[in-house]
């Protein structure tokens, strides 16, 4: 299973395309604090939001890199389709967690991040720290989106880019403050909320526990879709 992830990351670094979405990240957090400093908080919960549809993206990409021969040669080497789906998911979480990685850390040169400003305001290290959950929660939902969409799950790439896109639309239409059914998409904006309080454990544990059922029945929907394209 180790051999079948590095062998999936090895031809999704060579082939160049994990430099798009990182390039992506780039521009569109540098665009983004360059407009301007905001607390911790608030600024690390929108950019985990915005995050969001270019890790699902990523994911994709790498899903499709493998041609379906070779893929239906994985499941059988891997020793069974649960465990080639597994190696498929640890093989998106490391440039995932590499994107993350960057979005935390990009603020920082780029002076978008400043203090709490007034007495209510959730301290730096709160601010930081909600930041940070809230761009690991996030990565769980993306990961099975991207396989959702992926070729191996839908069939063609026009399909794929239809669910992709659907998904991450409608997360964002159905997360508003007033949405009657925000639990239909992973809390993107619902998450954004809950940091701007910093580390406050009743918003925080609430889209844990939506972003966790999420990726859930997402998980279970992908591994529906394979065994029926297998």
């Amino acid at each position: 299973m180790s051999a079948l992830v590095r062998l999936r990351l090895a031809a999704f670094l060579r082939t160049g395309r994990a430099l798009t979405p990182l390039l992506s990240v780039l521009v569109v957090l540098g665009v983004i604090y360059g407009g301007g400093r905001a607390q911790a908080a608030e600024a690390y919960g929108f950019s985990a939001a915005v995050l969001f549809p270019v890790m699902a993206w990523q994911t994709q990409i790498l899903f499709n890199v493998e041609p379906d021969t070779q893929r239906q040669l994985s499941t059988v080497a891997a020793g069974g389709l649960a465990r080639e789906i597994g190696a498929g998911l640890l093989a998106a979480l490391v440039p995932a967690l590499a994107l993350v990685a960057v979005a935390l850390a990009l603020p920082w040169p780029l002076g978008g991040i400043t203090g709490p400003e007034d007495p209510g305001d959730p301290s730096l290290a709160a601010g930081v720290g909600a930041g940070v959950w809230a761009h690991l929660l996030l990565v769980p939902p993306a990961l099975l989106l991207g396989a959702l969409a992926s070729r191996a799950a839908v069939g063609n790439a026009a399909r794929g880019l239809a669910v992709l896109a659907g998904c991450t639309v409608l997360a964002f239409v159905v997360g508003t403050k007033d949405s009657p059914v925000p639990w239909l998409a992973p809390p993107l904006l619902p998450t954004a909320r809950a940091t701007v309080d910093g580390l406050a454990a009743g918003p925080l544990a609430l889209q844990t526990a939506v972003a966790a059922a999420w990726a859930g029945v997402a998980l279970a929907g992908y591994v529906t879709l394979r065994r029926r394209n297998t």
